[in-house]
């Protein structure tokens, strides 16, 4: 970066050899990630959670008077868990 701030200031064009060594050409990854049972026991874990979360939010909004809808307490919960299950096997698809 500050070669070519130099190089911007000085008028000189760089050397053809530098330009050719100053790119990345090629890139190979070769690691793939796997499936990890434990992280999806995890997820699967977490899932049963919030199912469990649910209903009982569900069943105190119903059974008591509260001022707000249980989705206003379900459906975040269901927004993150989705989010980050979908974050983790979109990963593992990608690859």
């Amino acid at each position: 970066m500050f070669a070519n701030l130099v190089q911007l200031i000085s008028g000189r064009a760089p050397a053809p050899e530098a330009v050719r060594e100053a790119f990345i050409e090629d890139i190979a990854v070769r690691h793939v990630p796997r499936r990890s049972r434990r992280v999806e026991f995890i997820i699967l874990a977490g899932w049963v959670l919030i199912t469990v979360k649910h209903v009982a939010i569900i069943w105190a909004c119903r059974h008591y008077p509260v001022p707000f809808h249980q989705l206003w307490v379900n459906f975040p919960t269901w927004l993150l868990g989705a989010l980050a299950t979908a974050v983790y096997y979109g990963r593992l698809r990608r690859r």
